[in-house]
């Protein structure tokens, strides 16, 4: 036996409040281990927990990170005191300008470009990689659609560990440069994101020391999306909003910041209002929004074909719990076309001066799509999850902007382009 197998055979863990893997779909539970998949029927494994009991003052008293909501997380005690990226507590912007021109009465935008690599994946990331570090493992992998890469690449080198990073091909180019210059192994791969995670899911099995964050300790990644929701409710003042829409790619978000606001009220930090969860994918690449909308639980793979690369899961893992988690909060699943999502990022540029990847512009299109349809109330409290930096994203607008005139050095020159 390795060393690493004898390590987790004996289940020397301190993850916190974390009890055991939870299976999704039949319930059992097995111990705290790098599993994914459960071994009676299959079906995902999620964290479950045993809370101690948590205060409003002690979460605000902790530090200016996702860390502050460590006794609500799979990760051990001593969190801090390991080299991580440190991520969370970003703004929450009251987009007063964008909600005139959507015809919302009051709309927030919950801005994650100012993460460590600017995108909520630094969250998801350092939980894994907290996680990871208690398992045993010593590699830092992913299968990654870009962001991903972004922040594995980046959390691997700030703990000193190597990683191995695999993308498509065909990733836009700002983000193959925003995750080679840590120096990790970065390795394309000719193929769509579902070729990539298929290789990646054949790699874990056979590299018993690679962390594949999205793969191998997928439960403890996902957990770190809680964290969204949570910052959500305690910047609102320790409340819900009545409606959140969130970007679809896996499902995973959606379904943890639904988990996030549903463990707070069953912790007595917040009210337990009612909300409704809206997803938002792109056109040519929307598998959940058309099985919502056929009104069936199967979600039929697809290949993607859209510039919202981020998004591109052609076989979404957690589609059949976005669709759940939809219907139980009286929701929807929208999609909206290449076309609409870059007009969506302009808008929120003009209005907010937040310029956000094509992920944000499918968000924005998205709710700007569900007032027009009737789908989400206008007089309700509405925030939208901006999960990625528009400089990652160039190549979708940069055919459409660029400067208004170009003129010689004279000031005459630059009143008369200006029409002045």
């Amino acid at each position: 036996m390795t060393t690493i197998e004898a390590r987790r055979s004996a289940h020397q863990f301190d993850l916190g409040p974390a009890r055991a893997l939870v299976c999704r779909e039949c319930g059992n539970e097995v111990p705290l281990a790098a599993e994914f998949a459960c071994s009676e029927c299959f079906g995902p494994l999620e964290v479950g927990y045993d809370f101690g009991k948590i205060t409003r003052a002690e979460i605000e008293a902790g530090p200016r990170s996702i860390w502050r909501y460590r006794n609500l997380l799979p990760v051990p005690s001593d969190v801090q005191e390991h080299p991580n990226t440190d991520p969370g507590l970003t703004r929450l912007v009251k987009a007063d300008r964008l909600a005139a021109a959507l015809g919302v009465r009051e709309l927030w935008v919950k801005d994650d470009t100012g993460n460590p690599t600017h995108s909520f994946k630094d969250r998801v990331v350092a939980v894994a990689l907290a996680a990871a570090r208690q398992l045993g493992f010593t590699v830092l992998a992913c299968p990654s659609t870009g962001n991903l890469a972004n922040a594995v690449a980046a959390a691997a080198a700030r703990a000193g560990w190597e990683s191995v990073v695999l993308i498509p091909s065909s990733l836009e180019r700002a983000k193959v440069l925003t995750t080679a210059v840590y120096d990790g192994a970065l390795i394309a791969v000719d193929g769509n994101y579902d070729d990539v995670n298929r290789l990646a899911t054949e790699l874990a099995a056979d590299h018993e020391d690679w962390a594949f964050v999205n793969v191998n300790v997928r439960p403890y990644y996902a957990e770190g999306s809680k964290t969204l929701g949570y910052e959500v409710a305690e910047q609102l003042g320790w409340r819900l909003p009545q409606q959140i829409v969130v970007p679809v790619a896996s499902g995973s978000q959606l379904t943890k910041v639904d988990k996030a606001f549903r463990e707070l009220g069953e912790l007595d930090l917040v009210e337990p209002t009612p909300y409704r969860v809206f997803g938002a994918q792109a056109t040519g690449c929307s598998p959940v929004a058309a099985a919502f909308q056929a009104g069936i639980d199967v979600i039929q793979p697809v290949k993607p074909d859209t510039i919202a690369r981020s998004l591109a899961i052609g076989a979404p893992a957690d589609g059949p719990y976005v669709l759940d988690t939809v219907r139980r909060t009286n929701g929807s699943v929208e999609h909206v076309s290449d076309e609409e999502v870059v007009d969506a990022i302009r808008l929120l540029a003009r209005t907010e001066g937040i310029f956000a990847e094509t992920a944000g512009g499918v968000t924005v299109a998205t709710a700007k799509k569900l007032i027009e349809t009737g789908q989400l109330d206008p007089d309700a409290e509405t925030v939208l999850l901006i999960t990625g930096d528009g400089l990652k994203t160039l190549d979708a607008v940069e055919d459409k902007i660029g400067p208004r005139a170009t003129v010689p050095p004279s000031s005459a020159a630059v009143r008369e382009a200006l029409g002045l």
